[in-house]
């Protein structure tokens, strides 16, 4: 389960061997939670709406950097790490 960012007690990860479609990860506070990586739509999971929004506003940021992870993920490899939000 590779962390790839970690802002505001937010974990971002990634499990190897997961199930399409391409998503992440994200915990906070013991609350989990997917998001599809292709809309930033939470598809599983409970987060506060401010949590959300931070997750939501740091993928926009970097969706294509969590695209690749995916893909590294998906090839055995780790994915390399991406910028907290500020």
């Amino acid at each position: 389960m590779p962390e790839i960012s970690r802002f505001f007690g937010i974990r971002i990860v990634f499990f190897f061997n997961d199930h399409a479609p391409p998503h992440f990860h994200a915990i906070y506070e013991g609350r989990k939670a997917v998001f599809d990586i292709r809309t930033l739509q939470m598809t599983d999971g409970t987060l506060p709406p401010r949590v959300r929004g931070f997750i939501v506003e740091w993928a926009a940021l970097h969706q294509q950097e969590l695209a690749a992870a995916w893909e590294d993920v998906h090839a055995g490899r780790t994915p390399a790490k991406i910028a907290p939000l500020d």
